[in-house]
């Protein structure tokens, strides 16, 4: 079992930017290094939405998926030796207003469509305009 605790979230003014972060607790880093963990987010009266997704390999390293709405303004990162993973969130914009969470599996890519089964409990962010 793989729990998530996410952290960073807050107010921000439109342009602004802000760095998520979500710990894991697993056993080991090399454990760690087995999971895809992803960015998920969900606005008021909407339906929760991918937002970025990284995957690591020993021998490509790290593989990073991202929703076109966000792509060029937000970049994902991962320090396995701190079972870590970081959305840096830059050009914020008020429509990026929503609880972001962070997800985990097993031995998937990281994109879009892999089967997240482990999730976080979330973290606001609010971009006031």
């Amino acid at each position: 079992q793989v729990q998530l605790v996410e952290s960073g979230g807050g107010l921000v003014q439109a342009g602004g930017s802000l760095r998520l972060s979500c710990a894991a607790s697993v056993r080991t880093f090399s454990d760690y290094s087995d999971y895809a963990m992803g960015w998920f987010r969900q606005a008021p009266g909407k339906e929760r939405e991918f937002v970025a997704g990284i995957s690591w390999s020993s021998w490509s390293g790290s593989s990073t998926y991202y929703a076109d709405s966000v792509k060029g303004r937000f970049t994902i990162s991962r320090d396995n030796a701190k079972s870590t993973v970081y959305l840096q969130m830059n050009s914020l914009k008020p429509e990026d207003t929503a609880v972001y969470y962070c997800a985990a599996d097993r031995y998937g890519s990281g994109s879009g469509g892999t089967k997240y089964d482990h999730w976080g409990q979330g973290t606001q962010v609010t971009v006031s305009s």
